[in-house]
């Protein structure tokens, strides 16, 4: 029991909590077609990186997190105004930026002379799940005493409110969002500010993207926003339920990955394991995958409803 709290406890809750928080936002990228958004957000990553190791000169985690942060805005920022204003389509407007902010991070690199650094950027892709140890969670007795609580890897207190907020918009902002995912202009026509809701959707995404790149890096980032809503949409045509299926899907991904990864090769006579990381994204395909092939909707183009 020790050992499973001190080196199990939290990066279970951690994935748990950013695959449900990104499947939840994942649902309305879904129906409106902007899935990629997470995808280029993950993909700017390197230039903020980039950019605060070299103002900062150190290789510190929350200086990178904070670049990758401020690059993930300005993207989302980027995105919205090509595509507002050369009325492109969203996916057109996704490519263009996040192929040249992550060109323009590998400029950066060779220009300033700090590809010669060992810049730690494998974290944002792949995370860092298992080192997420709470040494002072030697038995249940911790749970509840203030001084191991307080020992918590910081990631999991990020992660945590990350997830309310993004809970809590979402409710609040629901009749809004379900109008501008299925008729945007009939949402305009009743003030539900379609555009401003837009807007802060795609923030929300940048929001949980950043609250990953540590934890899990931008595979489980990419994964989470797309193939638990995506095999959802497949499971009804009800959103209510499709949101409670993508919820399903993410916490069944995230525990059994974690657990594949750490002992599905020995399982195998393997002596290793693998990428929590890399094992929770597959098992999201593979459930989308079975959704394509298995789901009662998988033969129907009917649009969904708001019930």
């Amino acid at each position: 029991m020790s050992e499973f709290m001190m080196f199990s406890l939290v990066p279970l809750t951690v994935a748990v909590i950013i695959s449900m928080t990104c499947a939840l936002l994942g649902n309305f990228l879904v129906l409106r077609r902007q899935s990629l958004i997470g995808d280029a957000i993950s993909h700017v990553a390197l230039p903020g990186i980039v950019v605060s190791f070299l103002l900062t000169g150190v290789l510190a985690s929350s200086a990178m997190m904070l670049g990758a942060g401020v690059s993930a805005l300005v993207t989302v920022g980027m995105i919205e105004l090509i595509r507002r204003l050369g009325r492109v389509e969203a996916s057109a407007a996704m490519g263009v930026v996040f192929t040249s902010l992550f060109a323009l991070g590998v400029l950066l690199l060779e220009w300033h002379g700090a590809s010669g650094v060992h810049l730690d950027v494998e974290h944002a892709l792949y995370g860092n799940l298992e080192s997420l140890i709470w040494f002072e969670g030697t038995g249940p007795g911790a749970l509840v005493d203030p001084v191991a609580l307080a020992d918590l890897p910081p990631q999991l207190g990020r992660a945590a409110w990350v997830g309310l907020l993004v809970a809590g918009l979402l409710v609040v902002l629901r009749r809004h969002l379900v109008l501008g995912s299925f008729d945007p202009e009939f949402a305009a026509s009743v003030r539900a500010r379609p555009a401003l809701v837009d807007l802060l959707l795609v923030t929300l995404v940048a929001i949980a993207a950043i609250a990953a790149f540590e934890a899990v890096g931008s595979i489980i980032v990419i994964a989470m926003f797309i193939c638990p809503a995506a095999a959802a949409r497949l499971m009804t045509n009800r959103l209510g339920r499709q949101i409670a299926w993508s919820q399903l899907f993410a916490v069944v991904s995230a525990l059994l990955g974690y657990v594949l990864a750490g002992h599905g090769p020995g399982w195998l006579g393997f002596d290793l394991s693998v990428s929590a990381a890399g094992m929770i994204a597959t098992l999201a395909g593979l459930i989308l995958l079975g959704a394509c092939l298995f789901g009662p909707r998988r033969h129907r183009t009917g649009a969904a409803t708001a019930a």
